[in-house]
């Protein structure tokens, strides 16, 4: 997956586990540290006026406006190698998979650089949301402009196969 957003990630010994590699929790926080770093980078797009929150907008986080906020309603990580810790930054690529109403899917690749593999494959979905009621608010226009210079392929999980069926014991 070409990267519509790289977001270059300094390791911290900290974050290696008694295993000898990245724990797993830590990939977490590398998803939440990439899509924090995205919201608050330049526009791509000019946001259209006079959409409530779009005039004089820079970032993705100026259209989220002050009444709303994003929710993170899931996360799925499958992971694919072992990270180890290492001194030269590892890379987020975020991209857009989807955008409903209210809510848009992340997809994300934790990629080591120095030999180019997919250490694990990520989504996030997120939920715009009222401040004042707590309920889901629907994506500004501006909003879905921008996530469409984002956007791209649903996330490569591997799926098992289902279990089979096992008949219930009397």
């Amino acid at each position: 997956m070409p990267s519509a957003y790289r977001f270059p990630l300094q390791l911290r010994f900290g974050d290696v586990d008694s295993y000898g590699h990245v724990n797993n929790v830590r990939f977490l926080q590398f998803l939440e540290d990439a899509r924090v770093h995205w919201i608050h980078a330049p526009l791509r797009t000019a946001p259209p006026a006079p959409e409530a929150g779009s005039e004089n907008a820079a970032t993705l986080a100026d259209l989220v406006t002050a009444a709303n906020f994003t929710l993170v309603g899931r996360h799925e990580i499958e992971y694919l190698a072992p990270l180890m810790y290492r001194r030269e930054p590892v890379f987020v690529d975020l991209w857009v998979t989807r955008v409903g109403g209210s809510s848009f899917d992340l997809g994300y690749t934790v990629v080591d650089p120095q030999d180019g593999s997919t250490c694990a494959n990520c989504s996030t979905s997120m939920v715009l949301v009222s401040r004042e009621t707590g309920r889901p608010v629907r994506l500004p226009d501006a909003m879905r402009a921008e996530f469409a210079e984002f956007a791209g392929p649903d996330v490569p999980f591997r799926r098992r196969p289902p279990l089979p069926i096992e008949s219930v014991r009397p």
